[in-house]
């Protein structure tokens, strides 16, 4: 059997001096380090943190002991994905884990599990803060059930805190991270995924003992003959 890549969705959110961030974390700073016309190249000075845009976590974000994302498997970050559609939930409204087991594949080892709510609509917004997150329950769901890779297409797979107000639980990110998983936030464009058993890839980039980094997200869908 042989394949070809017959489509290639992307699911990343551009990253520029704009770019919405989760509350309190750094923003991204673009700027020419050189130029074509000054030094005879263009180099783009870089500055943000390692949870900007679409990204991944790692363990590490949040147990001192947790993985680091340059140790982790690629095998975790290149696999089919199943995508659960839970659009038209309300704001700030909880994923339970009946609503995702029916959906659970046979291999969910095999498979990153990707929640569509629907929510990067509000991208750039204050709206956005207020997407629909995970129960401990359904995290615990998901760990039982073998998957090892998450993906929202929202802020955090727990609940953000509006504006001012106090941080909530970290629920989610602590059964998912402490079984040794890797959680995917800021996916978007989930919709254009209209194709079944698509490949995801999520791989972020390699930076040396962090606690996550941007990836370019895309769905791939392959085309199998003899």
């Amino acid at each position: 059997m042989t394949f070809q890549i017959k489509r290639i969705i992307d699911l990343s959110h551009p990253i520029n001096g704009d770019t919405q961030v989760y509350p309190g974390d750094p923003i991204p700073q673009l700027r020419p380090a050189t130029t074509i016309d000054r030094d005879g190249y263009n180099v783009l000075y870089v500055s943000m943190g390692s949870q900007t845009g679409t990204h991944v976590d790692a363990p590490y974000h949040f147990l001192a002991d947790g993985a680091r994302i340059d140790a982790m498997e690629l095998s975790m970050f290149l696999a089919p994905a199943t995508v659960v559609d839970l659009r038209g939930l309300a704001p700030r409204s909880t994923i339970l884990w009946s609503q995702l087991e029916p959906s659970v594949p046979p291999m969910a080892g095999r498979s990153i599990l990707v929640l569509h709510t629907g929510w990067s609509k509000n991208w750039q917004t204050v709206a956005y803060l207020d997407h629909p997150f995970l129960t401990q329950d359904a995290a615990e769901g998901i760990v039982a059930a073998g998957i090892r890779t998450v993906a929202i297409d929202a802020m955090s797979v727990d609940e953000t805190a509006p504006p001012g107000g106090e941080p909530g639980s970290f629920a989610a990110h602590d059964v998912l991270l402490g079984a040794g998983g890797a959680i995917v936030e800021n996916l978007t464009n989930v919709g254009a995924i209209d194709f079944p058993d698509p490949l995801l890839s999520v791989l972020p980039i390699r930076l040396a003992d962090a606690d996550g980094a941007p990836v370019r997200a895309v769905a791939l869908q392959l085309e199998w003959s003899a």
